[in-house]
C-alpha cells in the first residue's frame, strides 16, 4: 500500500533556559487538525518519559538476526581443498607430504587473518553507526496523533510489528487551550526530535503545538513544504489494525504496583536465558497476590501489592517478555499499571496510568508472532452481516461525537448491540475506528488519509478465504447447537477437510459466549492439532461460525 504525505516544515523542539515549545508538522493533504496549549508544570516529566517511551517502541525490531557467518564461509571456502585432499589421501607418503604443506598454508593463513582483522572489525562498527546515527530510516511510518474533545493521543507501530504503543493525554494535562480542530493526522517526526525530547523539565513551560500554518492556502512551490512518499507493506497495515480488535475482546484484567513492574524489569536485566521456554506464567487466584513464575529459571515473583480481583482461578503464559523493558521509563511516574491477557500465548496489553495520561503498550503473543500474521483477532469479535445503510448509520453518527461506546450507539440508533459490535469491527478493520481500553469506548480515527481497500483486505487470513468456500459449497454435515452453563451456545458440526477432499471429515465444536465471540473451540483437523487456538481458529471453525451468524 503506498501513501504519499505533504508536511508543512519540520517538526522541532526550541529550547531555553525558561521554555521548550514543541512544534509538530501534520500532513496537510488531510482534514485540517490543529492543537496548541501550554502543558501543566506538574505533569511536564511525565509527558516526557511517556512519550520517550513511544520512541522506543517505533524504533524496536527485536526479530532474531542471523548470525554472521561470513568469516567461516570465507575460511571454508580456502581449506575446502586441504579438507578434500586430507579425506582422499590413502597413502602414508601422500599424507607425509601433505603434514609440511598444511602448516605452510596455516601460517599464511593466520598472517591472512591478522591482516584482515581490521577491515571486518570497521565493517562492523560501520554498521553499527549507521544504524545508531540513522535510527529515522528505521521508521516505517510516522506516528499518528488524533485529536478529540476530551483527549489528544499518539499511535505508534514497531517495525517488527509485534509492539503497538499509545500515549493518550486528557485536555486536563494542559492549561491555556487554545483553539484545536479535531481529526487525526501524520506528523512528521524524526529521531533527532527524542533528543530535544531530554531537555523538558517541570520549572520550564513546556508548549505544546500542531502547527495550523500548514492549513492555509498556498500558491505556487512553498519550500517550506516537503513531500514523503512510503511503500507501506500490507502485513504492516494489517498489524495496526488488529490491534483495537484485540482490545475489545474478553480479557483477564489485574492491577500491577509500579513496584512489581520494577521486579519484573529487574529480573529481565539479571537474567539471561539460553534455553526455553522464555515466558512468564501468571498464576492468578481470587483474592490473592498475583504470582509470576519466569520460565526457565523458576524464578516465583509475588506481588504482595498487587491482589487479583477475579472472580475465577486462571493461569496465563506470555512470551516475548523482553519487550516489558520498554515500561521502565514509565515506573516513576506511574500511578499503577493494568495488564490485560487475553490468553495463553495471545496478546496482552500493559496499560500506565500516569497523571491525567495513559501509556498503552500492546505486545503479540511472541516476538516472532506479528499481530498481522498469526494475530488473528477480528476473526474471534462478533461478525454478523452488516448492510451498508446500518454501517453508514452508525460510521455517521460516531464521527459526529467522536466517541461512544457500543451499548449507547446502539441506544441512540435502535439497533441491536451485535449489529453495532460488527458495524465497529467492520470500521476497525477499515482503520477508521480504534477501541479506547481505558475508556471502554470506540473513537473515530481516521488511519490513513486514502480510503483504505477494504476489499483486498476482506479475508484477514488465508484461513477465513477457506471458511467462506466451505460455506459456499455446504460442505458442513450434522450442525447442532445447545445452550451451556454460564451462558453462550455450544456448536458442532463435521467438516469436509477441504473444497477438494470432501470425503475426509473434521470434527469440530466452538462455543460462543452471550456476546457472540469465540470463546472456545477444537477440532480434528491438523491445523488445530499442530497450532491449537495460539494462531487463530481454524478454517473448520470459521466455516461453523460464518453459518452460525446466519441463524
Amino acid at each position: 500500500m503506498k501513501f504519499e504525505y505533504r508536511y508543512f516544515g519540520n517538526s522541532q523542539v526550541n529550547d531555553s533556559a525558561t521554555a521548550t515549545n514543541m512544534q509538530f508538522a501534520p500532513d496537510t493533504l488531510r482534514t485540517p487538525t490543529y492543537f496548541a496549549a501550554t502543558l501543566q508544570p506538574t505533569l511536564a516529566l511525565a509527558y516526557r518519559e511517556g512519550i520517550s517511551a513511544m520512541h522506543d517502541v517505533v524504533v524496536s525490531d527485536l526479530r532474531t538476526q542471523p548470525k554472521d557467518r561470513t568469516a567461516y564461509f570465507a575460511w571454508l571456502a580456502e581449506n575446502e581443498a586441504s579438507l578434500l585432499a586430507d579425506f582422499m589421501a590413502q597413502e602414508k607418503e601422500l599424507r607425509e607430504k601433505i603434514t609440511p604443506v598444511r602448516a605452510e598454508l596455516t601460517r599464511v593463513q593466520n598472517q591472512k587473518a591478522e591482516l584482515i582483522k581490521p577491515f571486518y572489525k570497521a565493517q562492523r562498527a560501520y554498521f553499527d553507526y549507521l544504524y545508531k546515527e540513522n535510527r529515522s530510516m528505521w521508521i516505517v511510518l510516522d506516528p499518528v496523533i488524533t485529536v478529540h474533545p476530551d483527549k489528544v493521543f499518539f499511535e505508534c507501530f514497531s517495525r517488527d510489528e509485534s509492539t503497538y504503543a499509545s500515549l493518550s493525554c486528557r485536555h486536563s494535562v494542559f492549561k491555556h487551550l487554545g483553539e484545536f480542530s479535531c481529526g487525526t493526522t501524520n506528523i512528521d517526526y524524526s529521531s533527532e526530535l527524542y533528543d530535544e525530547f531530554q531537555k523538558i523539565r517541570a520549572y520550564k513551560e513546556t508548549r505544546f503545538e500542531i502547527q495550523a500554518d500548514g492549513f492555509k492556502v498556498q500558491t505556487g512551490h512553498d519550500e517550506q513544504y516537503h513531500e514523503a512518499k512510503i511503500d507501506l507493506p500490507d502485513s504492516w497495515m494489517r498489524g495496526f489494525l488488529q490491534v483495537s480488535t484485540a482490545m475489545s475482546l474478553p480479557a483477564h484484567k489485574l492491577d500491577l504496583h509500579p513496584m512489581d513492574v520494577h521486579s519484573i524489569c529487574h529480573i529481565l536485566r539479571r537474567k539471561t536465558e539460553r534455553v526455553g521456554p522464555r515466558s512468564i506464567r501468571f498464576i492468578l487466584e481470587p483474592g490473592q497476590p498475583i504470582t509470576m513464575l519466569f520460565e526457565p529459571w523458576g524464578i516465583k515473583l509475588v506481588c504482595q501489592r498487587s491482589i487479583f480481583t477475579g472472580k475465577e482461578a486462571a493461569e496465563v503464559r506470555i512470551w516475548g517478555r523482553r519487550r516489558l523493558l520498554t515500561l521502565e521509563r514509565l515506573i516513576a511516574v506511574a500511578n499503577k499499571f493494568t495488564v490485560m491477557l487475553m490468553g495463553t500465548g495471545l496478546p496482552s496489553f500493559w496499560i500506565a496510568h500516569l497523571p491525567d495520561m495513559d501509556y498503552t503498550l500492546g505486545l503479540s503473543g511472541w516476538t516472532a508472532n506479528d499481530w498481522s500474521r498469526a494475530g488473528q483477532f477480528d476473526l474471534l469479535a462478533p461478525r454478523l452481516d452488516v448492510d451498508d445503510t446500518t454501517a453508514q448509520a452508525v460510521a455517521h453518527a460516531l464521527s459526529s461525537q467522536w466517541s461512544a461506546s457500543t451499548a449507547s450507539l446502539a441506544q441512540q440508533l435502535q439497533l441491536d448491540s451485535k449489529l453495532v459490535a460488527s458495524a465497529l469491527t467492520g470500521l476497525m478493520q477499515a482503520g477508521r475506528v480504534v477501541y479506547d481500553a481505558v475508556d471502554q469506548v470506540a473513537r473515530w480515527r481516521d488511519l490513513v488519509r486514502e480510503p483504505i481497500n477494504v476489499a483486498s483486505l476482506r479475508f484477514a487470513s488465508e484461513r477465513e478465504s477457506l471458511a467462506a468456500q466451505l460455506v459456499h459449497k455446504n460442505l458442513l454435515r450434522d450442525l447442532q447447537s445447545a445452550r451451556v452453563a454460564g451462558g453462550g451456545i455450544e456448536w458442532k458440526a463435521s467438516v469436509s477437510a477441504s473444497i477438494t477432499n470432501t470425503k475426509k471429515l473434521s470434527k469440530t465444536m466452538i462455543r460462543l459466549d452471550n456476546d457472540d465471540r469465540l470463546v472456545e473451540g477444537n477440532c480434528s483437523c491438523d491445523y488445530y492439532v499442530r497450532n491449537r487456538m495460539f494462531r487463530g481458529p481454524c478454517e473448520h471453525m470459521l466455516a461453523i461460525r460464518q453459518v452460525a451468524n446466519n441463524n
